[in-house]
C-alpha cells in the first residue's frame, strides 16, 4: 500500500521522518506541500483520518502570524484558510490507506505502517 508524506525539506522534524520511512524500505510520495499544498476535500479527508479538528493542526506561531488564531473562525473557514497559507499546517503528516499519522515525534508514524 502506498505511503505519502506531507513534508517540508526546511523542517528537521520532516526530514527524520522522511529518513525513518526510508530506512524502513519504503518509498513515499513526497509532497512539498508548501508548493502544492492540499486540497480542501483533501485536508478534511486528512483531519479526519488524523481525528483532529483543524485547529489542532495548526502550527500556533504561525498562525497567530496569519491572524488564524482567532476563535471565532469555524473550522470550515479555518481549513479554507490553511490550504491558502500552507506554513500554518503542522508537518509532518504521513497518510497510508485510510490512516494518518502526525509525525511528531517521527516514531509516532510506525503506528499506521
Amino acid at each position: 500500500m502506498a505511503v505519502t508524506i506531507y513534508h517540508n525539506p526546511r523542517c528537521g522534524t520532516s526530514r527524520q521522518t522522511l529518513k525513518l520511512l526510508e530506512e524502513l524500505g519504503l518509498n513515499p510520495t513526497v509532497v512539498e506541500y508548501l508548493t502544492a499544498p492540499p486540497s480542501v476535500g483533501e485536508l478534511k479527508r486528512i483531519l479526519k483520518m488524523l481525528k483532529m479538528t483543524p485547529r489542532q493542526l495548526l502550527r500556533k506561531k504561525e498562525a497567530a502570524e496569519a491572524g488564524l488564531d482567532d476563535e471565532t473562525l469555524s473550522d470550515e473557514a479555518l481549513i479554507k484558510k490553511m490550504v491558502a497559507n500552507p506554513i500554518v499546517i503542522e508537518r509532518p503528516i504521513v497518510v497510508k490507506g485510510a490512516k494518518a499519522a502526525l509525525g511528531r515525534p517521527p516514531e509516532s508514524v510506525l503506528t499506521i505502517l
